[in-house]
């Protein structure tokens, strides 16, 4: 791992969550999610995959360890059926109509400099001095939602990739003049917008220590994501359907947040973002909508194993090197100052469920009917076992973890 980092010892800010009680009381969303409280439904976050260790000795093998980040899944997809294909295949015309008029023509989009100091500006250096004065007020556990939020954002070459495995629809040239292959490089190019705009604010802030940052993102693009959609891309559409609301809430969260620090910049840049995540998640909402239309039952039912599977975090197999629990971690934090909850997890299922009427279809196989039975009960069972957890966390003294981003400082977790 080479030599040990310089860490800064500074002192601690205020709590995020602290601040959150103080401005709302008991209505502080500070939500717990645990692997063991989440079992019997399998919403939790995410699960860190272990590290490698020697069979025998239980010790890590350097070889081995500087690989495995990059190694921890070997599964084969599963058959994709023809029918699905067809149905995918008709919808060529309907793509090129309803699906790349959600994207915005270039002329009219923003770009990170919109919102960073101009370095060509005389007041270059007066508004970097200005941005770190308003940072000195975000609290350390914000701090590493915003950071986790980014990194999240900086793995966008396996967000492309995964797009491109999904059969139907994929880029095959890299270049491909279909409507697909368009939006699939239109949508990647939306989103490095995001990544590159917290990425930059975030170095210039001074408040994080972005080699660490950097680590991570480099780990989390080696190692991939995990999303069990099996290439079929009915799965795909619907994982990409959940995922978009879920980081719409999740940057619509911190903008809000970063209001109540009295730092609108930032509150702007987050918003922004979330505004693409929201126009992202109707496209790709529209998309499974259609297949809902014209293949209800082969539609259902992947609904139905995305569910039971559970919605795995893009950024689930993030490391920095040091922490091998350093996405449960950072999921931990954002559901207790309330940035993405499991609350959040069941409201996106319900809101999915309504978007797709699927309460309302009908002359579905028997498969079908009881897929689509299980599913407009899962919100409210998810919501139920939220409220236990939450009861339980008011209870408990919240353990604390240190986080490399924030130059090895301590957080509550839950």
């Amino acid at each position: 791992m080479g030599l040990p980092q310089l860490r800064v010892a500074t002192a601690p800010t205020p709590s995020f969550c602290v601040s959150r009680r103080f401005e709302e009381g008991k209505k502080s969303l500070n939500f717990v999610s645990s692997e063991k409280r989440w079992k019997p439904l399998q919403v939790e976050m995410t699960t860190s995959p272990p590290r490698e260790r020697h069979p025998s000795t239980g010790i890590c093998d350097p070889l081995r360890e500087a690989t495995s980040p990059y190694q921890h899944w070997n599964r084969q997809p599963e058959h994709i059926p023809v029918e699905k294909l067809e149905v995918i295949a008709s919808l060529n015309n309907w793509a090129q109509e309803n699906l790349l008029p959600m994207l915005k023509p270039m002329l009219k989009s923003w770009q990170p400099q919109d919102f960073l100091p101009d370095s060509s500006s005389d007041s270059f250096f007066e508004e970097i001095l200005e941005l770190r004065s308003r940072a000195k007020e975000l609290p350390d556990d914000y701090l590493v939602c915003l950071v986790g939020d980014m990194v999240t954002e900086e793995a966008l070459p396996t967000y492309q990739t995964m797009l491109n495995t999904f059969e139907g629809v994929r880029d095959k040239t890299g270049c491909s003049p279909t409507p697909w292959g368009v939006w699939i490089r239109a949508w990647t190019a939306e989103e490095n917008r995001h990544g590159d705009l917290l990425n930059r604010h975030l170095h210039l802030s001074g408040r994080v220590d972005m080699r660490m940052v950097e680590r991570t993102i480099q780990y989390l693009i080696g190692a991939g994501m995990e999303p069990h959609i099996d290439l079929i891309l009915y799965n795909g559409f619907i994982y990409t359907s959940f995922q978009e609301r879920a980081t719409f809430i999740s940057h619509g969260n911190t903008a809000r947040h970063a209001k109540l620090f009295d730092e609108h910049k930032l509150a702007t840049i987050c918003g922004i973002i979330a505004s693409d995540e929201k126009r992202h998640e109707i496209a790709y909402s529209r998309i499974v909508g259609k297949l809902f239309e014209l293949d209800p039952n082969g539609a259902m039912l992947p609904f139905l194993e995305m569910m039971k599977k559970k919605i795995t975090m893009p950024a689930h197999l993030m490391h920095d090197g040091e922490n091998d629990s350093l996405f449960d971690d950072y999921a931990a934090v954002a559901q207790r100052c309330g940035v993405y909850t499991s609350v959040d997890y069941a409201r996106i299922i319900d809101h999915l469920i309504s978007y797709w009427n699927l309460g309302t279809l009908t002359g579905l196989s028997s498969d079908a009917q009881k897929a689509q039975d299980f599913l407009c009960r899962l919100p409210a069972r998810i919501h139920r076992l939220a409220e236990r957890s939450l009861n339980r966390a008011r209870s408990e003294i919240p353990p604390r973890r240190t986080f490399s981003w924030i130059h090895n400082k301590e957080v509550d977790l839950l």
